[in-house]
């Protein structure tokens, strides 16, 4: 049976869920996302500039998702395709590089223009921002490189704890 057109769209949220769930490199690319689309909001961006962000950062999320496809499609090769499936991952990878390259030098010309700098520091040099920005610099660097099924594991153990201290006090 032919799957319904809606399928294909629940297909593709799976295949990007699982990418987000299973792949460092997504998870890290989705991170520069937030804090690019963050900083974004003390500049005053016009549609142009969103525009241009939004494809960059969509460009290289794609790249991801089509290089974490290929490199698990050539995981386990046949002995005599070793050399192929290599270079196949490493050309995907390259794509993925050549994309985030591409999207730091739009940021480069979008973000730092001079009398942006000032506004930056001013952000940057609040202790309070500087204390949250810290802490958020920390959950993302937990998010890439232990993923979010660790960020959950540790949610659910704090929420067992207060439980078992509410029992406790009953």
């Amino acid at each position: 049976m032919k799957p319904r057109f809606v399928d294909s769209f629940l297909y593709a949220a799976q295949g990007i869920r699982t990418a987000v769930r299973e792949e460092r490199n997504m998870r890290f690319h989705l991170c520069a996302a937030f804090y690019v689309y963050l900083f974004s909001l003390f500049y005053g961006f016009g549609k142009t500039e969103y525009i241009l962000i939004t494809l960059m950062v969509c460009g290289v999320l794609a790249l991801e998702l089509v290089n974490s496809s290929l490199e698990r499609t050539v995981e386990r090769p046949a002995p005599s395709r070793y050399r192929t499936a290599g270079v196949v991952k490493d050309m995907a990878a390259g794509a993925v590089l050549l994309s985030a390259i591409a999207a730091l030098l739009v940021g480069v010309v979008i973000l730092f223009r001079p009398e942006l700098w000032a506004l930056l520091w001013g952000i940057v040099s609040h202790p309070a921002a500087l204390g949250l920005l810290a802490l958020s610099l920390a959950v993302a660097a937990g998010f890439v490189f232990l993923g979010p099924a660790w960020v959950a594991e540790r949610w659910d153990a704090l929420r067992r704890r207060r439980l078992d201290r509410g029992r406790r006090e009953k």
